[in-house]
């Protein structure tokens, strides 16, 4: 029973150093100077994925690979499935009215290349770099875009995109906010990965499959409420617009960073299934983006009720 306390305290952990870690580097920059633009485009999402990062820079230090690959292709199916599954219970979400054809091609771009890779075997630095450099080529389309949408309907609201930004924040407040984001990350990580390995080693089942559901899901917690909130606020551009976006830093960023560290072997079984759930599942997007179709409640049951299956067919 201790792994399974310890788990979730470290995932706990994790999820309020991340938002601290946020908090923190987004007031500081503002305060020194950094247009809210770089800051939104860049800290703020680093910051939120920050806690899958450090899951995957831990695993590959404690040579628990499957993990760290297990969080990301778990987390995109995640998010997908459940993420929009669940709220679109709750609520219809008029995902019609959404533009996020762009974004959405991106992302499919980037589960292609990472698929593309995962089949050499192993993620290496050189691997890594290739992630990485088209991390840098979305980041600066996305740069061009809301740089020209500022300049055409004006700067005065460039905070309101912004939750985490508090003009009147004072210095030590803010030196509080990232003494914990950079002490608790570390430490969440390690208790996490630690724990989640020896929950592993006692049911007999691989470091893959507890990456794959267990520590995907509850890296999955914080764009779930996001979303939630999104749908019962009539928000569908949000909610659409956070899956996408954390789908696409999970496979360029999170990966990218991690191999840079050592090298992630990819288990076998990632290539027969995994994967290729992960791609279908962000193909089922296709009739919200690009024919406007809203997310209704019998979407909402079918989406979850997939994940549901889905798990199933992991741990079985």
């Amino acid at each position: 029973m201790m792994p399974w306390l310890l788990s979730g305290l470290g995932l706990v952990i994790l999820l309020l150093a991340g938002d601290a870690l946020v908090r923190g580097a987004v007031n500081l920059s503002l305060r020194l100077g950094v247009p809210a633009l770089i800051v939104s485009l860049t800290i703020v999402a680093f910051g939120t994925s920050a806690p899958e990062l450090l899951i995957a820079i831990k695993a590959v230090q404690e040579n628990a690979p499957g993990i760290a690959l297990g969080n990301v292709v778990g987390s995109n199916t995640a998010n997908i499935l459940l993420v929009l599954g669940v709220p679109a219970l709750l609520a219809t979400m008029h995902t019609s009215e959404c533009n996020t054809r762009k974004t959405y091609v991106f992302m499919l771009a980037a589960s292609v290349l990472f698929i593309a890779l995962a089949f050499l075997g192993t993620f290496t630095a050189a691997t890594g770099v290739i992630l990485l450099l088209a991390l840098a080529l979305v980041l600066w389309d996305a740069f061009r875009d809301a740089r020209a949408h500022r300049n055409a309907c004006g700067a005065e609201d460039d905070l309101e995109g912004l939750e985490e930004a508090d003009p009147d924040m004072p210095y030590w407040r803010i030196a509080v906010y990232l003494v914990l984001g950079l002490i608790g990350l570390p430490m969440g990580a390690h208790l996490l990965v630690e724990n989640a390995s020896i929950i592993a080693r006692t049911y007999g089942v691989s470091e893959t499959v507890i990456g794959l559901t267990l520590v995907a899901v509850g890296t999955s917690l914080p764009e779930l409420a996001t979303t939630v909130m999104a749908a019962l606020r009539r928000q569908a551009d949000v909610a659409l617009g956070n899956v996408i976006g954390s789908n696409m830093f999970n496979l360029l960023a999170i990966v990218g960073i991690a191999t840079l560290v050592g090298p992630i072997p990819v288990d076998p079984e990632f290539l027969r299934f995994d994967l290729w759930v992960m791609l279908a599942a962000s193909l089922l997007l296709i009739p919200f983006v690009f024919f406007r179709k809203d997310l209704t409640r019998i979407w909402g049951v079918a989406l979850t009720a997939m994940y549901v299956a889905y798990v199933i067919a992991v741990l079985t």
